[in-house]
């Protein structure tokens, strides 16, 4: 197994030394934000910038890819990165952090797609459900662990160049590579009104689980410093909802196999509002505040890859892939959005406005997935099979063995 896993590792070490420092990053962001005074709404627009990033990455970083090819366009969006990175510490303008958030974003979703593409292109097609699976235990064991990083003792840059070092070690070992580099391919059109008409559910699950999870990554830290808790406590609890995340994805999406995911939806979707609004009954208690923050994050996790898996189930495999670009439109939409609204709503009416922006965004999917199942019955996909994932770049889409097939 680790010796047909070879070709990979050098691609996999990169992903895990990057996502160590973008995941202390998403962290550190919002909690030196705070520090600094800024406003929640603020600092929920600092996440918004960094999502509208994607959206023009997405656009314009295969352009670069296509000139200069895989391992070139690693090593400048890594350096771009790194620079990014440090002059957050050089200065503490909003503007100038909101523009740096921004082309944060642009580089990042960049450095995705290229880890992606090269391995989609390195793997099998027989071995493509095993690869995503070491794909995904990679990208949440490294931000889970990236948390932890907040321990680490100094001034503010200590910790920016923290980041930016692991940032430049992910080079390493992608541009000592001996693996061929695969060949730059357009990205699939977008299909709007077609996913609608098709899988309206899953429109609309990315959309509302986009507004959940941007405000999730943006605003938990400064939610959980507001209600005291340490700055090295604050990466313990985002480290337990992240591993609550990778540890419940797997049982929930298994079970929701059984049975129209419609009705997995309201049911997950449901029991996280529920958690939302019990995290602000026990905030005194910090040990109930982590056991819900695990069960939170597992099911707010699974909600994007469900998503997924309905637009899997009845979508035919040469829709898949633009279909795939249209759900991700949509969840970035939602999670430029989610972050500024939900500040917003902290600055009115306080931090635990956080989690309630949490339960009536998961209330409205747990809505709209019950009245389309009681309304349009659909026949459940006979080959239904739920993959852990996060929300990523639609190149990783092709490595679901049913979106990657030719047929």
């Amino acid at each position: 197994m680790l010796r047909n896993l070879r070709p990979i590792t050098s691609l996999l070490a990169g992903t895990a030394l990057l996502l160590l420092g973008v995941g202390l990053l998403t962290t550190l962001i919002p909690l030196r934000g705070r520090a600094l005074g800024y406003s929640a709404i603020l600092l929920g627009a600092l996440t918004s910038a960094y999502y509208a990033g994607y959206f023009v990455g997405t656009l314009a970083l295969p352009l670069l890819v296509q000139r200069i090819g895989h391992i070139r366009a690693f090593a400048f969006c890594t350096a771009c990165v790194a620079c990014v990175v440090l002059l957050h510490a050089l200065s503490t303008n909003p503007w100038l952090w909101l523009l740096l958030r921004l082309l944060a974003g642009v580089v990042l979703v960049g450095l995705y797609a290229i880890i992606e593409s090269w391995l989609n292109a390195q793997t099998e097609s027989a071995r493509r459900g095993t690869v995503f699976a070491i794909y995904m235990m990679v990208n949440l064991g490294a931000l889970a662990l990236a948390q932890q990083l907040l321990w680490i003792p100094g001034a503010p840059f200590v910790l920016y160049v923290v980041v930016a070092l692991f940032v430049c070690a992910a080079t390493l070992p992608v541009v000592t590579t001996r693996q061929a580099q695969p060949v730059p391919q357009s990205a699939p059109r977008l299909e709007l009104r077609r996913l609608f008409a098709l899988a309206p559910t899953a429109g609309a699950g990315a959309l509302l689980s986009g507004l959940t999870m941007g405000a999730f990554w943006g605003l938990l830290p400064v939610y959980a410093r507001e209600v005291g808790f340490e700055l090295t406590q604050v990466g313990t609890y985002m480290s337990v909802a992240i591993l609550g995340g990778a540890a419940l994805q797997w049982p929930i999406g298994r079970w929701s196999d059984r049975q129209d995911r419609r009705i997995a939806l309201a049911v997950v979707c449901t029991l996280a509002a529920v958690l939302a609004l019990l995290q602000l009954q026990l905030a005194p208690w910090r040990g109930a505040m982590l056991v819900l923050i695990f069960l939170y994050g597992g099911l707010a996790f699974a909600v994007y890859p469900i998503v997924v898996a309905h637009l899997v189930d009845h979508l035919p495999p040469d829709a898949l892939l633009s279909a795939s670009s249209s759900v991700l439109l949509i969840y970035g939409v939602g999670s430029a959005v989610g972050p500024t609204a939900a500040g917003a709503l902290m600055s009115v009416l306080g931090p635990d406005s956080l989690f309630g922006w949490f339960a009536a965004t998961q209330l409205g999917l747990a809505a709209y997935a019950a009245y389309r199942h009681w309304h349009f019955h659909r026949e459940q996909s006979a080959d239904a099979n739920f993959r852990v994932m996060v929300r990523t770049t639609q190149t990783a889409f092709k490595m679901l063995p049913k979106a990657g097939s030719d047929t």
